[in-house]
């Protein structure tokens, strides 16, 4: 049950769409939704079931059928949002409507179970369907509070310029070093040298990089100069210290900017295979009930 929509051109606008599908039409689908949970709880409350509520029932079997029909709707977020249309079906429309009746599931499938859970293919579905609304839930936060941050921190600056920034900033620092005894020049050689993202991907959700060779040579320089007197004129260590110290304030800029960038992906790597999960235990539980019960 995908929640992504089609990414807006700059954070300002992206967080004004995301607004724009929770609050459609006036919370349109999110009345429809709560009204669909009022009925299942007080009809749960209302309906006599000897002995007690359970999925076989038919009062189950009604549930059952309701939510699994929702479930593989829910599922064509993927297909619609590649077509671009406006209207009460508008992908806005449609979006809006997969949040809020996604949400309604964890009334129906739970009242769908009577609470009956145990180690069987039927609770990894119920399971699997929770998962899968609690990573959408998360996806939506993401959604909507990130392209923000990420606008806040690029500061009118694309990625494309920061990386090109970065760039002028090694060179700079190239032509710096090239006075510099063969010890200091070592020490801003590796910082040009080394991968400043690298790590995979666990390193740059973090935004941790404990072994940035930049950060290292700069704090080398400072401790090592902290006892030294400054020299005069055109110092070529104070001018190396500064690009350092550019450089590492740049570097710190990209990272954040690639782990809110990671952030809004992370989701979809839980959200996406539990739903895949969830229609291979949905369709084991059906198959189940229908052939073996």
């Amino acid at each position: 049950m995908a929640s992504n929509a089609i990414p807006a051109p700059s954070g300002r606008k992206k967080v004004a769409m995301h607004d724009g599908f929770l609050k459609h039409a006036g919370f349109r689908w999110l009345k429809i939704s709560a009204a669909i949970m009022l009925v299942c709880i007080v009809s749960y409350l209302l309906v006599d079931v000897s002995p007690r509520h359970n999925g076989g029932s038919w009062y189950g079997y009604t549930l059952g059928t309701i939510g699994a029909l929702l479930i593989l709707w829910l599922t064509m977020l993927g297909v619609r949002k590649r077509a671009m249309t406006p209207g009460q079906w508008s992908l806005k429309a449609w979006t809006s409507a997969h949040i809020y009746l996604g949400l309604s599931l964890i009334v129906i499938g739970t009242l769908h179970t009577g609470f009956q859970l145990g180690w069987n293919i039927h609770t990894a579905a119920y399971l699997f369907m929770m998962i899968v609304i609690i990573s959408g839930i998360v996806g939506i936060y993401f959604y909507v509070t990130i392209p923000k941050a990420l606008s806040d921190n690029r500061d009118e600056m694309t990625e494309t310029e920061m990386l090109e920034n970065l760039r002028s900033l090694d060179r700079q620092l190239h032509e710096a070093a090239q006075p510099l005894s063969a010890e200091h020049a070592t020490q801003v050689l590796q910082s040009l040298e080394q991968d400043p993202f690298g790590g995979g991907f666990f390193r740059r959700i973090s935004g941790k990089y404990p072994d940035c060779a930049t950060r290292q040579a700069q704090a080398d320089l400072r401790r090592e100069r902290a006892y030294q007197p400054k020299m005069g004129g055109d110092d070529p260590l104070d001018k190396v210290e500064a690009l350092l110290e550019k450089k590492e304030s740049t570097l710190g800029r990209v990272r954040r900017h690639l782990k809110l960038k990671a952030m809004l992906q992370v989701w979809l790597y839980i959200h996406v295979p539990m739903t895949f999960a969830l229609i291979a235990s949905l369709t084991a539980h059906i198959i189940s009930v229908f052939f073996y019960w």
